[in-house]
């Protein structure tokens, strides 16, 4: 028997390839990597840098509570930025949606995401005992 749980919320994006929202083994959630879809088009919320950034939080936020947790249970979150150059904004951004202790994070540039977004994020959360 497997204590692996696949997590899916329609109030976030629906995959866009083979693979799922999130998986729960025991009591840690991955979440997979959420892009700046709008859940209800499936297209970019916009091409403005902050909205995106909010929308993957948002996007986030939406499978942590399918899951039984929050963003404030997220102990690992791995930023992907097109641009390091918007590092100040998505941060100001995550200060929105984070309260301390932020969780560990790393912030990477890369030379593309899927439908063209600017921002990504994945994250590892942890409930419950």
């Amino acid at each position: 028997m497997s204590n692996k749980a696949v997590i899916n919320t329609e109030k976030a994006p629906a995959a866009i390839g083979p693979y799922s929202q999130a998986v729960k083994a025991g009591n840690t959630v991955y979440l997979s990597g959420q892009i700046p879809l709008d859940p209800a088009t499936m297209e970019i919320v916009s091409d403005d840098f902050e909205l995106q950034a909010r929308q993957v939080f948002t996007n986030l936020q939406a499978v942590c509570e399918e899951a039984a947790g929050t963003l404030g249970d997220i102990v690992k979150l791995n930023l992907y930025l097109v641009e390091l150059d918007n590092f100040a904004i998505v941060n100001k951004v995550m200060e929105e949606f984070f309260d301390m202790p932020f969780p560990a994070r790393a912030a990477v540039g890369v030379k593309a995401l899927p439908k063209g977004s600017q921002v990504e994020a994945e994250a590892v959360m942890v409930i419950g005992d």
